[in-house]
């Protein structure tokens, strides 16, 4: 599909860069939107967190702000307040969503409360001694998958089939964050499941000679596979995707959100974790949706961004939360507060 040029431009800001471990992933983000927008006829400055500063930027100039932050200040709900406070639209979810579905505790405790069918998990700090961590282990059992609470692409995560391979898993995990989990290891097949403004997109089947779907099947490998027609029924697959649009609405997602989920041998999903800045490259897998449903990149950011501030008058600007169903809850934070007293004192 040929993109024309809007008649209706926008000065629009493109968020990418920052200092977050994701930064080489969120560039690429941003220089794709960049091209993508100016190719659809709009005005846009790309503005790169780690450079300049947030607070001190003149938000009056921009009509909307796009916001390709992977990681750290971008998906953590920080960036979003700023943009909130300055009463600026801007694409993906607001501060709340993004900060419960940056922590992945807080996010399966959001899943388990509205039925969403995610791992068993355990929080485990870095401070916790051996004793601690084998009664934590015991409670999981193996194999088991251990991964950073608060991190993306995969980063710092390790599956665990016996003993002997934990002390490095943990190791991986604590470079990431003083926090991790303990996840309960669903044997079966990887799938991710986009999402526009709570419409689902066709879901992916992920196919890797790895064993999971982890940074280098991510980004480095070229035999990593995305099936959309996958030999699976397609009651399954529908069941997928209905999934995936259950675990965003227990989060309260807007705009974009990608879900990634494991299905077992009885072709039971369960969600994994919900990404509310997915990557954006005509190459990452929510454009790859789209464009499977006939919605080439630079419409899809078309689309996106005229969404995104078409919506701002009646929630962002006025500052009214739109957490009908949902408050922001702050047990998993005491959990972890609480985690962190305990391992401190033994």
């Amino acid at each position: 599909m040929h993109t024309k040029k809007s008649s209706n431009s926008m000065r629009i800001a493109v968020l990418a860069g920052g200092d977050s471990d994701e930064r080489a992933v969120s560039l690429k983000s941003g220089l794709a939107v960049t091209d993508a927008l100016s190719s659809c006829g709009h005005r846009v400055l790309h503005l790169d967190p780690a450079i300049v500063e947030m607070t001190g930027v003149d938000w009056s100039q921009f009509d909307v702000a796009f916001v390709a932050l992977h990681g750290r200040f971008g998906e953590d709900g920080q960036v979003q307040q700023i943009l909130d406070e300055a009463g600026m639209p801007y694409t993906g979810s607001d501060a709340v969503a993004s900060r419960l579905a940056f922590s992945k505790s807080a996010a399966k405790e959001r899943f388990m409360h509205f039925g969403v069918a995610t791992p068993r998990y355990t929080l485990i700090h870095y401070n916790d001694d051996t004793d601690r961590i084998s009664r934590k282990v015991a409670e999981i059992g193996y194999p088991l998958v251990v991964k950073p609470d608060t991190q993306g692409s995969s980063l710092g995560v390790s599956i665990v089939r016996d003993p002997c391979q934990l002390p490095a898993a943990l190791r991986s995990c604590f470079q990431f964050d003083g926090f991790g989990l303990l996840e309960a290891m669903i044997d079966g097949t990887e799938w991710t499941v986009g999402l526009i403004d709570r419409q689902t997109l066709p879901a992916i089947k992920i196919e890797t000679s790895r064993e999971f779907y982890n940074w280098q099947a991510k980004y480095e490998d070229n035999d990593t596979q995305y099936v959309f027609d996958a030999d699976v029924p397609r009651s399954i697959v529908e069941n997928i995707e209905r999934t995936g649009l259950n675990a965003c609405e227990a989060l309260g997602t807007k705009g974009l959100a990608r879900v990634d989920l494991r299905v077992d041998a009885n072709h039971q999903p369960w969600v994994l974790e919900i990404n509310t800045i997915p990557g954006f490259t005509n190459h990452s897998l929510l454009p790859k949706a789209a464009a499977r449903q006939g919605i080439d990149f630079p419409t899809l950011c078309d689309r996106i961004v005229r969404t995104c501030r078409n919506k701002s008058g009646n929630d962002r600007i006025q500052g009214h939360s739109q957490h009908p169903h949902i408050h922001f809850d702050r047990s998993v934070m005491a959990r972890r507060a609480e985690d962190a007293t305990s391992a401190g004192s033994t």
